[in-house]
């Protein structure tokens, strides 16, 4: 790969949330992007067509992150549509809450097969076609430094994911592939504001430092930073929330 050919993305749970706005800052920095979705295909379709309208290039592929066979077919479609792959972000997960005491462990077993394995999956088929001077971005939580009540379960699950991306990062030696993880604190985003009254929402926001909540794009800062410029940033956790741990 020379240094003028054009940089190459597959953003998982690229059609919403964090994941849109990642993909949209990947898009602004030059870089041609597949926006992975599970179910919804519209939003990721409006998805491609957001960074098409400002001359970029975009495909939507679906699967599974859980399922290898379905994500080995995503990786086919970026990388036949746009000659290869550089960037993997794993921003695909979920969240579900409760005490310890009183978790259902069928939302147990729901988190861990597409946060733990889903994340397993996809960072194993970017470590077998990232192409060298590429980067492996995939996503943990503050809260794992923070220990919020309800969120053992969800914590667990990303503290698995943090294991996996430091190890990866070691087992690439030699390949010029950087591997981290991004860990975003509390964000204002749909699925976090959702159920919170405005007291819940302000005791957060004051939470850090910088007394406001973050924003996707402040998310997407940090994205764009290990996915561009920072080399020699690798096998590390970066804690993206304003101070708050």
């Amino acid at each position: 790969m020379t240094n003028n050919t054009p940089r190459v993305a597959l953003v998982t749970g690229g059609s919403g949330g964090i994941g849109r706005t990642v993909v949209e800052r990947l898009a602004r920095d030059g870089m041609a992007v597949g926006v992975h979705y599970a179910g919804n295909k519209a939003r990721a379709e409006e998805t491609v067509a957001a960074v098409q309208a400002l001359g970029g290039r975009a495909v939507a592929v679906s699967g599974d992150v859980a399922d290898e066979h379905a994500m080995s077919d995503a990786f086919d479609t970026v990388e036949r549509e746009f000659g290869g792959l550089d960037v993997v972000v794993n921003t695909a997960g979920i969240m579900l809450l409760s005490p310890i005491a009183t978790l259902d462990l069928d939302d147990l077993d729901r988190m861990h097969r597409t946060n733990i394995r889903g994340t397993f999956v996809v960072s194993q088929q970017a470590a077998r076609r990232v192409r060298r001077g590429g980067a492996i971005i995939n996503f943990s939580t503050s809260v794992t430094r923070l220990q919020f009540p309800a969120y053992g379960a969800y914590a667990a699950s990303k503290g698995a994911v943090e294991a996996m991306t430091l190890i990866l990062a070691r087992e690439l030696r030699g390949k010029d592939i950087t591997v981290n993880a991004v860990a975003p604190g509390p964000t204002a985003t749909e699925l976090f504001l959702d159920g919170k009254d405005q007291a819940a929402i302000d005791t957060l926001a004051k939470a850090a430092p910088l007394e406001r909540l973050g924003t996707p794009e402040d998310v997407a800062e940090s994205v764009a930073f290990l996915a561009g410029p920072a080399r020699w940033v690798n096998g590390q956790v970066l804690y993206t929330n304003g101070g708050v741990a």
